[in-house]
């Protein structure tokens, strides 16, 4: 039997009635309707946003997913994606004095990341080191991603149009480049990461992510210099770069905690109930 088409507005429908409850899940739309593949994905994309926008949430930015290939084969994703961030999603750790709930979020992990301020908006062809230029404050963070699909199967379009799997993020101490471009640009594809979670979890390094979170953030502004339905980067935008180390799944009672070596960060911590 031919396998039934999903309009838009349908998968648009069902990812709104999935948003924020938890253990609520979809079966894949690539599962249900093969033709739905990435540039399907992208149009629901700003589809998505105006809705979030119109019941009171606010665009802060972007989050980069897959962009560490250590990871591809383990998801069958073999390019990185990208989803908006919001001001319902985005918290600084000190201003939760480093605790927050999983209960909106099903099959919860948690990705290390280095997150980027635009101070000014970047353009396609830009190199890594001009792309610094562009960049106002870097910090440390935690992404929590999710998975509105059982089990974390599905297909790149699927991870697309679900936010890009992004379900919070928070951020660490923010340290302005200023005049200091030059104590950022090579520790930022040469720093080393451990996560733990009372033991060692993972560990990973930043050239693990499309050879630093720089070169992540080049690939983005280079997607989205071809996008049709999707804005550029803009200054003032949270971008995060993707995970430094394998997504962990992660649960209430838990305390995670990064150390970093090789870069001006300091590693964070963060309690979960």
């Amino acid at each position: 039997m031919r396998a039934k088409s999903i309009t838009e507005a349908d998968a648009i429908g069902e990812l709104m009635s999935v948003l924020g409850q938890g253990e609520r899940q979809i079966a894949p739309f690539s599962s249900r309707d093969p033709a739905f593949g990435l540039a399907e994905a992208y149009r629901i994309t700003p589809a998505v946003r105006s809705l979030r926008e119109a019941r009171g949430e606010r665009v802060l930015g972007r989050k980069i997913g897959f962009t560490n290939r250590t990871i591809w084969e383990q998801y069958g994703v073999y390019a990185p994606i990208w989803g908006y961030v919001y001001d319902t999603t985005v918290r600084n750790l000190d201003d939760i004095s480093g605790q927050a709930s999983l209960a909106a979020f099903p099959e919860p992990r948690i990705e290390p990341e280095i997150v980027f301020g635009m101070s000014t908006a970047p353009e396609a062809g830009m190199d890594e080191r001009e792309l610094l230029s562009c960049i106002g404050w870097v910090a440390h963070g935690y992404e929590i991603v999710q998975s509105v699909f059982p089990q974390w199967e599905f297909a790149p379009s699927d991870t697309v149009a679900a936010f890009g799997l992004h379900g919070a993020l928070f951020i660490g101490e923010r340290h302005q480049i200023g005049d200091d471009a030059d104590k950022w640009f090579a520790p930022l594809s040469n720093f080393n990461i451990t996560l733990r979670c009372g033991n060692v979890a993972e560990t990973g390094r930043a050239s693990d992510v499309l050879d630093g979170p720089l070169s992540a953030l080049k690939h983005l502004v280079r997607l989205l210099a071809s996008d049709q339905h999707n804005p550029p980067v803009a200054a003032g935008e949270i971008i995060t770069t993707g995970t430094l180390t394998k997504a962990m799944p992660v649960k209430a009672g838990e305390r995670w905690v990064t150390e970093l070596n090789g870069i001006p960060l300091h590693g964070i911590d963060i309690r979960f109930n």
